[in-house]
């Protein structure tokens, strides 16, 4: 996705008059690799600027590389609140966590018209506590009641215990916020006794497996994404069609976010005026920029203020269904 928009602005002349050259490194999903990375990119390669990377944990080892030596970054992907935490050179393409808790719970409460809910969530998995944990927060500040707030251990299979008292419950909405493999087997087990609650979800849904482990169990559940490539808005439209003539397959919500990562960099050297890395960085504070995914602006700390899609489920496929705004 980013190298597909730099060459496209390359292809345009460049950034004022600039040609980009972009070096690319592996970090293996490793932070001690992404260290070594990012040490790399900054000290031989003498870049002006990173886009990258995917993974929090490999992020928060690369960052303090990048903020040491005064080199702005930005993560399209890398969704832990702790990475733009590291210092003023530090960004981010992707909204961050808790904004997903929001997004469902407004879901419920404006596009549902829940007045109850339920939430199941893995104890021993940060990403999904602390979105069950928004989720409970958000949802009662909208108006809502939490009936039922359940919790498993990591690598649990049979959720019978936990449904029974969700049942009793009787909620409008169950959150899920797990990844795809928990969540197809809980959609799947709470179907079969009879919970007919709206399962609303996170981006951890993200994934073909989810539909083959549910079934049609999932029809009819919405998560809350990054990006859909049945986006109309203009630019996202020819994102994706300049990607598929690339690539031959239509963009995943990573490809979409590292594509908008690299707009939102290029955009801010243009607005420096030169490679000179404290300006870019200046200049990154600044956003204001039409992206694939909406106009793009940051917060305080360095998290773009943007929207989040609302995908459903439908016929072994996520559909784009609504955007939900902050």
């Amino acid at each position: 996705g980013a190298t597909l928009y730099f060459d496209q602005i390359n292809a345009a002349g460049g950034i004022n008059g600039m040609m980009i050259k972009y070096f690319a490194e592996d970090d293996k999903g490793d932070p001690t690799e992404g260290a070594n990375a990012y040490s790399k990119l900054i000290d031989q390669n003498g870049v002006c600027a990173i886009v990258g990377t995917v993974k929090s944990k490999v992020s928060l080892a690369g960052a303090p590389i990048a903020q040491g030596k005064g080199i702005p970054m930005i993560s399209p992907t890398s969704t832990n609140p702790a990475v733009t935490l590291v210092g003023d050179y530090i960004f981010r393409a992707c909204f961050i966590d808790p904004f997903q808790g929001f997004v469902a719970a407004k879901y419920s409460i404006d596009n549902v018209g829940a007045k109850t809910a339920a939430v199941l969530y893995d104890s021993g998995n940060d990403y999904t506590k602390g979105l069950a944990e928004v989720f409970q927060a958000e949802f009662e500040k909208m108006g809502g009641k939490i009936v039922a707030f359940e919790s498993y251990a990591s690598g649990t299979s049979d959720f019978n215990a936990q449904l029974v008292k969700i049942r009793a419950a009787n909620p409008a909405v169950l959150f899920i916020p797990n990844y795809y493999n928990d969540a197809g087997l809980i959609a799947k087990q709470a179907r079969a006794m009879g919970i007919n609650a709206q399962f609303i979800g996170g981006d951890g849904w993200d994934s073909p497996d989810l539909f083959s482990i549910a079934g049609s169990a999932i029809d009819g559940g919405v998560f809350a994404n990054h990006f859909s490539h049945e986006s109309t808005l203009p630019a996202a439209v020819e994102f994706v069609k300049a990607y598929e003539a690339k690539f031959g397959q239509k963009p995943d919500a990573l490809a979409a976010l590292a594509y908008e990562a690299a707009m939102i960099m290029v955009d801010a050297i243009k607005r420096a005026g030169s490679p000179d890395s404290t300006a870019i960085r200046d200049a990154l504070k600044t956003t204001n920029l039409e992206t694939i995914t909406g106009v793009v602006k940051f917060d305080e700390n360095r998290n773009p203020v943007k929207g989040a899609v609302i995908l459903e489920c439908r016929n072994g496929a996520a559909v784009y269904k609504t955007t939900v705004n902050p």
